[in-house]
């Protein structure tokens, strides 16, 4: 067994795909090290200081597994960051590919999302059982880790559809553990769930149901999921009292609605590096109203009809010819997917379009940029006059509460598909995602509210938005497990 800091067993692990550190190899074989990015890394920062925390992920790239490779046992040394001792799995290659592309980003997102093209997709074949066989050996990675690593009656918080069959695999290892897995993505109604083979659904829902604690974003998606396990496993379901019993075990489901620091928000916001990026976006679009959007070219974001609305606005309000400008931040997403290359090339042919129809010499409507620059983004928000939130379907989204927190008078254009719409949707002008016709009159809307309506909804979103900081989500999960 591994020992933690002061050579005690470790009261408190976390497993993710991704980690709170990654590597990068260098041309002379030296490693580089940088923080990772994401709100479950800051929010996890703060409670590690105060914890003998311990975090177990996937090595992601050759830099990763060089890392993991050089220290014992895969523990690395955490001096210089402040996530807590780290673990860093060298899982196979081929073994990683498998289950991460081909069966969590292209088969369980996509059920999660409703993203399939039904009368195409998905087959099941022979080819998807080896990858799910990879899948169950990903999983199981991961639980004999933790099961090393944890300490008599630890508790361990699992992350996300990457690691679902886990809880189930560590439970049969260490029944004596405490175990919470948390769903990061929406969850699909048994209807849509039935698309995978029925093995495969079993053995999903059973493996979160070896968690003591199963938590969701919203009320939306713990109903989902409760609904799959009486439609499918014919599972014990209370939902007022959130639990399902099965296999003679109960587990809780737990809403946890996760928001945003707004302190440490705003603290990044007002670096130089995003007082330089506003000058300059502010001197590209001068004084004209500004419909921000960033999001990764995901398919499930929904930006190719984010652009057509905004192209249909266009054509029905000529009026606002030369007085807008839209900046559509989309950043690469999975793009070892050839579904996502072609949709990243959808979003560039739609940007393009309509500049072709509606660029001047003195106005450029739209300012796609697909190159990630989170600095860019903190000043596009602080600028945004209305901030397009179109999603399919969102587990959560915290754009959608990163906007109203640094631009409180800027008016919020959200999907009701998302999952903020539970918290943030009386505040916003929700709309259908699917309806281009009417986000386009909600950019308008947007466009012209009175500004002291602005204010008044922007101060009710914050609040919203910064309810359940990532310190207090983390906080609140860790104590439904004691």
């Amino acid at each position: 067994m591994s020992l933690g800091e002061g050579g005690l067993l470790n009261a408190i692990l976390v497993a993710s795909n991704r980690g709170p550190v990654s590597f990068t190899l260098s041309e002379d074989g030296s490693l580089s090290m940088r923080r990772g990015g994401g709100g479950l890394v800051s929010g996890l920062a703060e409670v590690a200081r105060d914890l003998n925390m311990l975090w177990v992920c996937a090595a992601l790239s050759d830099g990763d597994r060089g890392a993991a490779r050089l220290a014992p046992g895969g523990r690395l040394d955490h001096a210089g960051y402040d996530t807590g001792a780290v673990r860093m799995l060298d899982i196979p290659p081929t073994i990683f590919h498998r289950a991460y592309n081909a069966v969590a980003n292209s088969t369980l997102w996509f059920v999660n999302h409703l993203l399939y093209d039904t009368p195409n997709r998905p087959q099941f074949d022979a080819r998807f059982s080896r990858e799910w066989e990879s899948y169950q050996a990903y999983n199981e990675a991961f639980a004999m880790a933790l099961a090393e690593e944890a300490a008599h009656g630890a508790r361990v918080m699992v992350q996300d559809y990457h690691l679902s069959l886990a809880p189930a695999m560590l439970r049969g290892e260490r029944p004596d553990l405490r175990v919470a897995h948390f769903s990061h993505t929406p969850w699909a109604p048994p209807e849509y769930f039935n698309l995978l083979p029925d093995d495969v659904g079993v053995e999903l829902l059973e493996g979160i149901l070896g968690a003591d604690h199963a938590g969701f974003l919203t009320a939306r998606w713990a109903g989902a999921f409760m609904d799959c396990c009486e439609a499918v496993l014919r599972a014990e379901v209370d939902r007022v009292g959130r639990t399902v019993t099965h296999g003679g075990r109960t587990t809780r489901i737990g809403v946890h609605g996760l928001g945003v620091d707004g302190d440490a928000l705003w603290a990044r916001a007002r670096e130089p590096d995003v007082e330089s990026h506003m000058a300059a976006l502010r001197d590209q679009v001068g004084d004209r109203k500004l419909i921000v959007r960033i999001d990764r070219t995901e398919l499930s974001k929904n930006i190719v009809r984010g652009l057509t609305a905004y192209r249909e606005f266009l054509s029905a309000h000529p009026e606002w010819h030369g007085r807008v400008v839209h900046l559509a931040f989309a950043y690469p997403s999975r793009h070892d997917l050839p579904e996502y290359r072609e949709y990243t090339a959808a979003v560039q042919r739609c940007a393009q379009e309509i500049e072709d129809e509606y660029a001047t010499e003195d106005w450029a409507p739209v300012i796609l940029n697909v190159h990630d620059d989170y600095p860019r983004s903190l000043a596009a928000y602080r600028l945004a006059d209305v901030l397009l939130v179109n999603p399919i379907r969102d587990g959560m989204n915290l754009v959608a509460k990163e906007g109203p927190v640094l631009s409180p008078n800027s008016a919020l254009v959200l999907s009701r598909e998302a999952g903020a719409a539970a918290e943030l949707g009386e505040h916003a002008l929700l709309v259908n995602p699917y309806d281009v016709s009417a986000t386009a009159a909600a950019l308008h809307e947007g466009l012209v509210m009175p500004e002291e309506e602005r204010a008044r909804r922007g101060a009710l979103l914050a609040a919203a938005a910064t309810a359940l900081p990532p310190h207090r989500w983390f906080s609140d999960q860790l104590a439904a497990l004691k």
